[in-house]
């Protein structure tokens, strides 16, 4: 059951999701020396950065470091993929949002006194996204 699971997921990125899929497609070929595996129906690639994830229909890219936090970006990015699944083309509205949160808004808040403890997830983008990797794959992402 579960390969048929993830034959569906497979089909429904390369079709309504494509435009993410071949993008992901592209970072994927620029990262190709990287390690890689399958992760539920997704190609993850394990990326040079520490932090920073990112989700592209089919592909997501994972920091390189390891232990809870891996695992829990693992989770999130895969939740951008089930976002991507509900969306379609549209899930640009969600890349766009989840771009300029985590590479504009939230390091500038961040760097204030006020919000030194804003959690990554206050955006809704990355709450939601988080909150689905959680349902979907049972494990523990990062809030």
């Amino acid at each position: 059951m579960k390969r048929i699971l993830y034959l569906l997921y497979i089909l429904i990125q390369c079709t309504w999701g494509l435009g993410q899929t071949i993008i992901g497609f592209f970072f994927f070929l620029i990262h190709i020396t990287k390690p890689h595996r399958f992760y539920r129906g997704a190609i993850q690639t394990q990326w040079d950065n520490r932090w920073a994830g990112l989700s592209l229909g089919l592909f997501i890219f994972v920091p390189n470091n390891e232990g809870d936090y891996f695992t829990g970006a693992r989770v999130h990015e895969y939740g951008h993929t089930i976002q991507s699944l509900v969306l379609g083309p549209l899930y640009a509205i969600v890349g766009v949002i989840s771009v300029g949160w985590g590479s504009v808004v939230y390091p500038i808040l961040k760097r204030q006194e006020k919000y030194k403890d804003l959690p990554y997830t206050k955006c809704f983008v990355e709450y939601n996204a988080s909150w689905l990797g959680e349902k979907v794959t049972g494990e523990k992402a990062v809030w």
